[in-house]
């Protein structure tokens, strides 16, 4: 007989722990599933763990950059040592996750969910009824499907690597491409990145991202863009990528080739169709509630929602959409108005808000501030030659449309502009705000 509840969350990350504790809290009989170790992506395999190792990276880049400057002496990255510290952070995630459900009287399944009905699921053997059940089970790299395509590592796999290879490709341009070079150049590793597109981290502003460029050259890593991998084979000593380039055959040795190019959420083990769950290009069919269109008694959150940005605070906004409605019936609508986004390269880049481009496609008439600011204190101060920013202001409100920022602080400067634009605060009540100086926040004035 299946076992009674009226919530199942598929996943244990940000999103679906997030919705399970809210409702449990409501008085409601919860289950979460997961085959993997509890505690998600961004905790186990992504955000947190990457931004320790970035943390090494950038104590190396701004220790090398003072050189000459008061800072004497050689220093390393000891990589076993900084995968440690690491593990600090990780390994405790899925004993703690656990324990917090137990604490709450949230029961918790180890195994793969897959639906038998509408309201049904299989937990390998285990079957669970549920008045509802939330798809929270987060997204996995996009197949490339190109010969070789096992040897890839993924972005799990480098992030638990014991040793640090000496050759190293990334396949792709986006965040992780721009990342872990930059983690791995600093670390000693010979960096190749593959990309197929005209440029890197294509949801930036091009011109910062060009701007941008200038540290990955410092950092000597190889940034090879309009070139596609076509196959990766084994060779004596370690891997042969294969790839094209504007007509042109390119053969690139590697200890490690490191999948780049995107995530997307795997639903074929879920067996959505036995649920009567509608996709639509591979994508959850969901109305303005985050609810199936085709299955009212399943919701969905974070990356499998794929509503949003693919960012934790997006999980953990579609977590309060999914929960109120779960408990007071649907009238809780998702807002990503003013979402940043950061790619924590060394230097940073980060954006919120409109570009250029969507500014002109809505007809906007707006105030644009452009300017690469190295010769800023900001930048002087610790030797980063990358920093410069454009912002985008309403001429008719005054109120802030977008900011791209890159440099010394980006990532925290960022969250600002995206209080403004989320809160409507105009451009001149950022100018008139006193920042504690001198600090990142106190060039906002500047930029505007």
């Amino acid at each position: 007989m299946a076992k009674q509840y009226d919530l199942v969350v598929i996943g244990t990350g940000t999103a679906a722990t997030a919705t399970a504790m809210q409702v449990r809290a409501a008085g409601r009989q919860v289950a979460v599933v997961d085959f993997r170790r509890f505690g998600g992506t961004c905790a186990l395999r992504g955000c947190d763990p990457k931004k320790v190792l970035v943390g090494g990276a950038i104590a190396i880049d701004h220790a090398r950059r003072m050189k000459g400057k008061g800072v004497a002496g050689e220093l390393h990255v000891d990589w076993p040592e900084l995968m440690a510290f690491k593990r600090a952070f990780t390994d405790p995630v899925p004993e703690k996750k656990e324990q917090a459900y137990a604490d709450k009287g949230i029961d918790a399944y180890h195994g793969q969910a897959r639906f038998t009905g509408n309201n049904t699921l299989d937990i390998d053997g285990q079957a669970l009824e549920a008045k509802h059940i939330v798809i929270a089970s987060g997204a996995e790299p996009v197949p490339l499907n190109i010969p070789g395509e096992k040897y890839l590592a993924t972005n799990e796999g480098f992030l638990a690597l014991d040793a640090l290879p000496r050759r190293i490709v990334l396949v792709g341009g986006g965040y992780i491409a721009a990342e872990f070079s930059h983690v791995a150049a600093r670390a000693g590793a010979q960096v190749t990145v593959l990309q197929h597109g005209e440029r890197m981290l294509d949801q930036f502003d091009a011109e910062l991202v060009g701007w941008l460029m200038e540290s990955f050259r410092a950092a000597g890593i190889d940034v090879q863009t309009q070139t596609s991998v076509e196959a990766i084979e084994t060779t004596g000593n370690g891997y042969m990528v294969h790839a094209s380039s504007q007509g042109k055959s390119v053969g690139i040795e590697a200890d490690l080739v490191v999948h780049a190019a995107g995530r997307k959420p795997n639903f074929d083990a879920l067996d959505l169709e036995a649920a009567g769950i509608a996709l639509e290009k591979g994508r959850l069919k969901l109305n303005e509630y985050l609810q199936s269109v085709s299955n009212p008694a399943v919701y969905a959150a974070g990356d499998a929602a794929q509503m949003g940005p693919p960012l934790t605070p997006v999980s953990s906004h579609d977590a309060k959409v999914v929960a109120g409605n779960l408990l007071e019936g649907n009238h809780l609508k998702p807002d990503y108005n003013g979402v940043p986004s950061v790619a924590f390269t060394v230097p940073p880049i980060a954006a919120v808000g409109l570009t250029e481009a969507q500014a002109q496609k809505k007809g906007i008439k707006f105030r644009l501030k452009s300017q690469h600011a190295s010769d800023w204190f900001t930048a002087r101060q610790s030797a980063q030659p990358v920093y410069g920013f454009k912002t985008l202001v309403d001429e008719k409100t005054g109120l802030v449309l977008g900011a791209h920022l890159v440099g010394p602080h980006a990532d925290e400067v960022i969250n600002l502009f995206a209080l403004a634009i989320r809160h409507g605060i105009t451009a001149e009540n950022l100018k008139a705000t006193m920042f504690a100086y001198p600090t990142g926040a106190s060039d906002i004035g500047s930029m505007m």
